[in-house]
């Protein structure tokens, strides 16, 4: 993917979004930081014909206004705007009463407003915007963005780097600069919302934690193992894991449990949206060729992969993975409106998985797939 790096690589959401303009509700874009929330927004602002007002929250103006917000100021400042951009609006203490007070004042006026962590800003506008909100979620790029950008081939040529370095967007758009991309973005830049907005006592703790769940990626997690490793007790262990779900840096799939005696029912596995962050963590950038997990880096690049196709698919899905107490297992489940679905996924093609016929037996109508680095495109709409 060296050419085009200028050029702005549409995202899923623009459509979803401008669908939802002018619908009488704030739109909501939530994400981690650097994964293009701002640049999707002016881009769709740029294809609407609405003048838009565009307020900065690290501005000291803009802060002050929206701290305290007085609806003759607020009227003053939207004039004859249309559309109102409210960019990092997770600095404002009380943003959630000012966006009611918008919403309620200003009915023609559209909202649309990005928060780089759900962490403060989740808490902070679902009360008050109860019934006025639409809300999304933008992660790096997906495989499908990638292709509709630049075609198939080169998106299937680039797979290897994508397993490395992830897709964050100055990763693909800096071909040659991803290590030192990812090493800034790893060195508490993306973290810092999480220190910011809740009080991490042990701030080398959470890079500890950090690097433990790199290491299990594709393994079942003990809250348990990890307080004796790192020496600290389950709640805080329980609690850190959490602000990370919530920072959008990891997330989990709990066991699958229904019919079987033995399968496992409380474990636990974690997955990182992005492989470049995860390898940063580990600052192992080696090639795949020379690695013992490229098969891990696969199962989570897919899973991660498929997270964002449910998402921009708008399905609305229950996602797990199977083991019993016997070692039998399936990499990824989904339930969506009580039809169940089963995926083995393996690196090499020449490794095809197996589905367990314990599990076949008690799930007779489930769908199953055996997937792999050559065939697994079709199962994220490209």
């Amino acid at each position: 993917m060296q050419k085009r790096m200028a050029m702005y690589i549409h995202r899923s959401l623009e459509t979803q979004i401008r669908e939802r303009l002018f619908s009488g509700k704030a739109i909501i874009l939530y994400g981690p930081r650097q994964v293009g929330k701002s640049t999707l927004l002016s881009f769709i602002r740029q294809q609407v014909a609405e003048s838009v007002l565009v307020l900065n929250c690290d501005s000291l103006d803009v802060h002050r206004l929206l701290s305290e917000p007085n609806v003759e100021e607020l009227r003053r400042w939207v004039g004859k705007h249309k559309i109102v951009l409210i960019d990092e609006a997770q600095r404002i203490v009380n943003i959630g009463l000012t966006l009611k007070l918008f919403t309620d004042q200003l009915p023609d006026v559209q909202l649309l407003v990005t928060g780089s962590s759900a962490l403060e800003l989740a808490n902070r506008v679902n009360e008050p915007l109860t019934g006025r909100k639409f809300e999304y979620r933008l992660f790096p790029l997906s495989v499908k963005e990638l292709v509709d950008h630049f075609g198939f081939m080169e998106t299937q040529r680039n797979l290897g780097n994508m397993l490395i370095y992830g897709t964050f967007p100055d990763v693909i758009k800096h071909p040659g600069d991803e290590i030192e991309i990812l090493n800034n973005l790893t060195g508490s830049y993306l973290y810092k919302d999480v220190f910011i907005y809740q009080d991490i006592r042990k701030p080398e703790l959470l890079s500890k934690l950090l690097e433990a769940l790199a290491l299990q990626v594709a393994s079942e997690v003990s809250f348990h193992e990890l307080s004796k490793l790192l020496r600290v007790d389950f709640q805080t262990i329980e609690r850190y894991v959490t602000l990370l779900e919530r920072a959008f840096i990891l997330f989990r799939l709990t066991a699958f449990s229904r019919n079987v005696r033995n399968e496992l029912k409380k474990s636990r596995k974690f997955y990182f949206y992005d492989n470049g962050i995860r390898n940063a963590i580990l600052r192992n950038y080696a090639p795949l060729e020379s690695r013992s997990d490229a098969g891990a880096l696969f199962e989570n690049f897919w899973i991660a992969e498929r997270m964002k196709y449910l998402q921009s698919h708008r399905i609305h899905a229950r996602s797990f993975f199977w083991r019993t107490t016997q070692q039998q297992e399936i990499d990824y489940l989904e339930e969506v409106d009580g039809v169940l679905s089963a995926w083995e996924i393996k690196w090499s093609p020449l490794k095809s998985g197996k589905i367990p016929l314990t599990f076949t037996r008690n799930y007779p109508d489930a769908l199953t797939y055996n997937i792999h680095s050559e065939n697994f495109w079709s199962h994220l709409g490209v």
